[in-house]
Order: C-alpha cells, then sequence, then structure tokens
C-alpha cells in the first residue's frame, strides 16, 4: 500500500529524474518504478511533469549560448533582417545561405507540435493506463532493440545544419513516443534522428533543444492544474516535489555534460543492455507480486 513521498523520497526521485531524464532509458519510467519499490505508490504523471522542469532548466543552463543565438537570429529574421518575403522570414533568403539558427526556431516549433496535440488527445491515458508497469516493460524493450538497430545500421552522416521541415516534424513524433512511460524522451528522438541518418551527437543535441518546449509546457501545465491539490490525497506535497525538483537540477546538469562527451565516442549498446535488463528486473518483480501493474497514486 502506499505510504505517500517523505522527503527523503523526495530527494532519491529527484536523483532519479536527474541521472535518467537525459539518457535513453526513460525517467517516467524509472519514476514509476522506484516510487512503488519506495512504498510510496506511482508519483504520478503530474509529479513526473514537474520535476522535469528541473531537467529542463539544466538545459537551458547548459545551452544557454545556443539559444541565446537561436533566438536572436530568428527575432533578426522575423524583423526581415534578411528581407522582407516570407522565405526571408523564416531564415532562407532566396539567392543567399539560410540562416540555420533562425531555421533551428522554426523547426523546434513545428517539431514540438506532435507532442502538444497527442499529449492533450491522450491526456487521461497518459495519467493512467499508460502507467501500467506490464506496458513499460514492453515499451523498454521494443525501444531498447529499436535504439540498438538504429545505432548500428543509420548511416549517421547528417548534422543539424541538414535539417528539414519534414525530418523536423517526424523528430517530433518520435519525441511523441515518450508520452508512453518506458520509451523514452531521448531515447524516441535520438532513435527516430539515427534512423534518419543523423548523427549520435546531432541527434542527442537536437533531442535536448526540442525538449525545452514540450517539457516546460508540460510542467507548467501540470503545475497550475495540480497547485490545489498538493498535500491532498493522491497527490506528492508541494515541498516535497520542489525538493524533488531542485534536485532533478543538479544532477541533471551533470549528467549533460558527460552524455554529450559519451555519445561522441561510444555507441548507445550499454543503454540498449540497461533497458532490457530493467525491463527483466520489472517482470519478476511482477511476477513475485513485489511490484503492483497498476498503483495506486502517491499518499493514496
Amino acid at each position: 500500500m502506499a505510504t505517500g513521498i517523505g522527503t527523503g523520497d523526495g530527494i532519491l526521485l529527484g536523483v532519479v529524474q536527474g541521472l535518467t531524464e537525459f539518457l535513453p532509458v526513460s525517467s517516467s519510467a524509472h519514476l514509476r518504478i522506484v516510487g512503488e519499490l519506495l512504498g510510496s505508490g506511482d508519483p504520478g504523471a503530474a509529479f513526473t511533469a514537474i520535476t522535469q522542469l528541473g531537467t529542463e532548466a539544466a538545459v537551458l543552463l547548459y545551452f544557454r549560448r545556443d539559444i541565446r543565438r537561436i533566438v536572436l537570429a530568428w527575432w533578426a529574421a522575423v524583423r526581415g533582417a534578411h528581407g522582407t518575403d516570407l522565405r526571408s522570414r523564416l531564415g532562407m533568403p532566396a539567392g543567399r545561405p539560410a540562416d540555420h539558427d533562425a531555421l533551428m526556431a522554426w523547426f523546434i516549433a513545428l517539431g514540438s507540435v506532435p507532442i502538444v496535440v497527442l499529449g492533450l488527445a491522450f491526456q487521461d491515458a497518459i495519467e493512467r493506463p499508460f502507467r501500467n508497469l506490464w506496458l513499460v516493460a514492453l515499451t523498454l524493450v521494443v525501444f531498447a532493440l529499436l535504439l540498438g538497430w538504429a545505432d548500428r545500421r543509420a548511416a549517421q552522416q547528417r548534422t543539424l545544419e541538414d535539417l528539414t521541415p519534414r525530418h523536423a516534424l517526424a523528430f517530433g513524433f518520435w519525441q511523441a513516443l515518450a508520452l508512453v512511460p518506458g520509451v523514452s524522451r531521448s531515447g524516441g528522438t535520438i532513435t527516430g534522428g539515427l534512423l534518419m541518418g543523423y548523427t549520435r551527437e546531432a541527434a542527442a543535441r537536437y533531442s535536448f533543444l526540442l525538449a525545452i518546449p514540450a517539457v516546460f509546457g508540460s510542467g507548467l501545465y501540470q503545475l497550475a492544474k495540480s497547485a490545489g491539490d498538493f498535500g491532498q490525497a493522491g497527490t506528492p506535497g508541494l515541498g516535497v516535489t520542489f525538493v524533488a525538483t531542485v534536485v532533478a537540477f543538479v544532477v541533471g546538469y551533470v549528467v549533460i555534460i558527460a552524455f554529450l562527451k559519451i555519445v561522441s565516442t561510444f555507441s548507445y549498446t550499454p543503454f540498449v543492455y540497461y533497458r532490457i535488463g530493467l525491463a527483466l528486473v520489472v517482470v519478476l518483480l511482477l511476477l513475485t507480486g513485489v511490484l503492483e501493474p497498476v498503483s495506486a497514486p502517491a499518499n493514496a
């Protein structure tokens, strides 16, 4: 039976969120599993979305120069720095090189559309049925195999300067798969990028940038939606959620630095094996009754 999330459990869940958000292993799956093992029950989609604000704040800090450059280039293009026709305002002036930074802003906006639309359309399923641990175990394995296959077989030649509107939208649909715990936001985006021929580093960097609008939007929406519910039955307290979010920010920043260095040198094979191993552990714990497929929310 769930006993509620205390401060100590909140700190641990914050560490888990920070460690797993940027790795292709699914942070939402880990929060779902660890919360159950702690006896706190499922922390819930709202807790997961809000703690992700901490890890996305780490993204803003780490990529602050890139983000500033992209925003300034986009604003300059919109104001007519390259010309007043539509193509120029989009960053693609006729007869001149494209402004890749201005285009990146449009690509991120375009790639954010699928997760917004699908997130709203399947909100009820995301908050309950999709969090079934049998489904989590299945998605951990399926997307592990897909990531491993893409990492071995993909061309890995394209850089972010080769990004097109079609690819940007495709990246967005791959990211939207992470609405199901066990898929992984970075894992889905990176797998899609590899299958489209992008390098490991390009796919990883774009996964960070593309996640910013989606995660902040989801987290702020859940914060507003749950503002009056914190501390009541079925929800972690506001203080615990805040502590977990701060911890996730600190740990997440360190993980970003390490992860980008790792993917420029090594393959994703260790993450493939880890996902499969985790799925097998989850199945074993489900079969032995240690874990319940569908948990009561935290504090229930």
